[in-house]
C-alpha cells in the first residue's frame, strides 16, 4: 500500500486515545489530544489559502509543538520543512525563500530576528507563534495555543487533493557544498525506510497494512516505548527517531529546559522510565558519561533498552563507559545522512562494544569506485558508499545537485552522498570521511568558505581559511587560520563575535592560528591539507 503518515498516526490515536504521545516536563499530551490539536492547526493552514503541498516551516525548539506542526502538515496535504533555530537572519531568509515557505510556526523567542526580515518573505501567508515566558505572541502573528484549542468537527482534509504517499517532507541539510539543500522525501518512501512499523534488528518485518500495524501495537508483544529525544528535532536524527517511536505507538519526550543538560536527561530518564534515548555522538555521550561518573548510583536507569545515535561518529571508550552504568542497554550507532538512511549500522552491548566507525554494510548498501565498480571486501580499494531501495526524490529545486548525488549504477538508482570508505574482509566499513573539507562539529555541518567570507569582512583580516581540528566532545571544532592586515592583531574573541553577528553561533571559530601568509595559488585555491597540518602543529593537537 501507499503509506501516508497522517493516516497511520490517526489510526494509532483512535486505537489508544489515552496513552501519552508527547511529554515535556509536566506537560502530557495524549494521543487523542495530539490528533485533535494537529487537526485544528491543519484547519488553520487550509483557511489561510495554502495550496496542495505548500511548505510549512517549523522554526521551533524541541517540544510538542514541533511534532504537532508536522502532524498538521501531513494531515492537510502540506510539506513540513525543518528550520535550524541556530541560523542567523540571512540564513533564515535563504531557507524560507528557497523552500517557498507559506506558513511559519515559530517560538516567540525568535520574534526579534523575524521582525528584521519578515518584509523580505512575501510568500509567507501564515505566521503562527508559540508564546514563551517573556516572549508574547507578536501582533502580526496568530497565537498557536488559541488555534490548537479549537479542534474542527471534521477532519481537515482538502477534498480537491486529499492525501497521497507522494506527499513530501523536506529535510534541509547543511551538506558539504555550501547553502542548505532540501532533501525531498515522499511519505511512502520515508515510512518504509523507517521500518514501516517493523523492526529489522528484532526480526519483525514491515507491516503491510494499517490494521496489521494496529494489531501489533495492541498485541502482547508490542514494542511501544518511551523515547527521550535529546537530539534536536530540527535534524534528521531526532526527527526520524521520533517518527519511528510514533509509528510503533510510543511516547516521545523532550527535555523540559529545551537545552541538552546531562543531569536533566538522566533525571527525566528515571522519572519517565524511558526505554530509548536519542543522542548525537560525542557531543552528547561525553557529558552524559561524565554525569554518571560524577554521580555513581544516583539514577535508576534499568528501564533503558537502547541508546541510539546517528550523524556523528563516537568512541568505543564512550560506549563502554555508558554500558558499564547501564549494562542492560544496547547502543545502536547508525551511519547515514539526510539523503541516505541506512548506509550502515553498528550495535554495542556490555562486553561487546563495536569499534569506532566499524559499521556493517546495510542490506541495500554497496561501495563503488568513481568509475562505478563495486569495491571488493578486503581489497584495500577506496570507494564511495551508496544505498539503494527507498530513497528521496532529490534536492528541492536543484536538479544539478540531485544528479550528482542520486545516480543509476548497475541499472539501479542509488544515493551517493559522498562518504569514502574501504570494505574490510568481514564486510564492515572503514570510514574515511567526506572528500570535501566539510567540518562536522557536534553533528552540525559547517562549510568553511561561508565562515571564511565572514572572517574576511573583519577589518583586521587580510585573508582567512577555516579548518576543523579534533575536539573530544564535538568531534571537531572550528579553527580560523588568519593572515592579518599589516600591523593588525586580531583576537579569537573579536573574530568569534564578528562571525556570530553574521552566522549561526556554532560556525564561529573556537581556535585561532595567525600566519604570515595564507599562500593561495594563482587560481585562488588553497591547500587545505597543508593549512590544517600547520594549524594542528601550532595548536599541539594530534593529526
Amino acid at each position: 500500500m501507499a503509506w501516508t503518515i497522517a493516516d497511520v498516526w490517526e489510526a494509532i490515536a483512535a486505537a489508544q486515545p489515552e496513552r501519552p504521545a508527547l511529554v515535556q516536563g509536566e506537560r502530557v499530551i495524549t494521543w487523542a489530544q495530539f490528533d485533535a490539536r494537529a487537526d485544528a492547526l491543519a484547519a488553520h493552514f487550509i483557511q489561510s489559502g495554502m495550496g496542495h503541498q505548500a511548505k510549512v516551516a517549523g522554526y521551533l525548539c524541541n517540544g510538542p509543538e514541533y511534532l504537532e506542526t508536522y502532524f498538521a502538515a501531513f494531515k492537510g496535504g502540506y510539506s513540513p520543512v525543518n528550520t535550524n533555530y541556530r541560523y542567523g537572519a540571512e540564513e533564515i531568509v535563504y531557507l524560507f525563500d528557497n523552500a517557498d515557505a507559506e506558513a511559519v510556526v515559530f517560538h516567540a523567542g525568535f520574534t526579534d530576528l523575524l521582525e528584521r526580515i519578515r518584509d523580505r518573505l512575501p510568500k509567507v501567508k501564515a505566521w503562527i507563534a508559540v508564546a514563551e515566558p517573556g516572549h508574547p505572541v507578536p501582533a502580526w502573528a496568530a497565537d498557536y495555543d488559541t488555534i490548537v484549542a479549537r479542534a474542527p468537527a471534521e477532519r481537515p482534509v482538502k477534498a480537491s487533493w486529499g492525501r497521497s504517499g507522494d506527499d513530501l517532507l523536506l529535510l534541509y541539510t547543511g551538506g558539504t557544498t555550501g547553502m542548505p539543500k532540501g532533501v525531498m522525501w515522499r511519505q511512502d518512501d520515508l515510512f518504509q525506510v523507517l521500518g514501516a512499523g517493523g523492526n529489522a534488528a528484532l526480526g519483525i518485518p514491515p507491516a503491510t497494512s494499517i490494521p496489521e500495524l494496529i494489531a501489533r501495537i495492541q498485541g502482547p508483544d508490542h514494542l511501544r516505548g518511551t523515547m527521550i529525544v535529546a537530539a534536536p528535532l530540527m535534524h534528521g536524527t531526532g526527527q526520524f527517531s521520533a517518527f519511528i517511536a510514533f509509528n510503533g505507538g510510543g511516547t516521545v519526550c523532550a527535555l523540559p529546559s529545551r537545552k541538552f543538560d546531562p543531569v536533566e536527561l538522566w533525571n527525566e530518564t528515571e522519572r519517565l522510565a524511558a526505554t530509548n534515548i536519542v543522542l548525537v555522538g560525542l557531543a552528547f555521550s561525553t557529558p552524559m558519561l561524565e554525569a554518571l561518573e560524577a554521580n555513581p548510583g544516583r539514577w535508576d536507569l534499568t528501564s533503558v533498552r537502547a541508546m541510539s545515535s546517528s550523524g556523528s561518529m563516537w568512541s568505543q571508550e564512550n560506549k563502554r563507559g555508558l554500558l558499564s552504568h547501564i549494562p542492560g542497554a544496547l547502543i545502536a550507532d547508525s551511519f547515514g545522512s539526510s539523503e541516505a538512511v541506512g548506509l550502515g549500522a553498528s550495535a554495542s552491548a556490555a562486553g561487546a562494544e563495536a569499534q569506532t566507525a566499524a559499521f556493517m554494510l546495510g542490506p541495500n548498501t554497496a561501495v563503488f569506485s568513481e568509475d562505478g565498480r563495486r569495491v571488493e571486501p578486503g581489497s584495500g580499494e577506496r570507494g564511495l558508499v551508496a544505498v539503494s531501495g527507498f530513497l528521496p526524490v532529490g534536492y528541492y529545486k536543484d536538479e544539478e545537485k540531485s544528479a550528482k548525488t542520486f545516480k543509476v549504477i548497475e541499472g539501479v538508482r542509488w544515493s551517493v552522498p559522498g562518504d569514502w570508505a574501504e570494505v574490510n574482509t568481514d564486510g564492515s566499513l572503514k570510514l574515511l570521511g567526506r572528500g570535501s573539507v566539510c567540518i562536522n562539529t557536534g553533528g552540525e555541518k559547517v562549510f568553511p568558505e561561508e565562515v571564511e567570507e565572514a572572517l574576511k569582512r573583519h577589518a583586521d583580516v587580510r585573508d582567512a581559511v577555516v579548518v576543523g581540528v579534533p575536539d573530544s566532545r564535538f568531534g571537531e571544532r572550528i579553527c580560523a587560520v588568519v593572515e592579518p592586515e599589516a600591523g593588525a592583531q586580531p583576537t579569537l574573541a573579536g573574530l568569534s563575535e564578528h562571525v556570530r553577528g553574521q552566522l549561526a553561533a556554532y560556525k564561529a571559530p573556537r581556535e585561532l592560528v595567525v600566519v604570515a601568509s595564507i599562500g593561495r595559488a594563482p587560481n585562488g585555491k588553497v591547500d587545505y591539507k597543508a593549512i590544517k597540518e600547520h594549524a594542528l602543529a601550532t595548536l599541539g593537537a594530534p593529526a
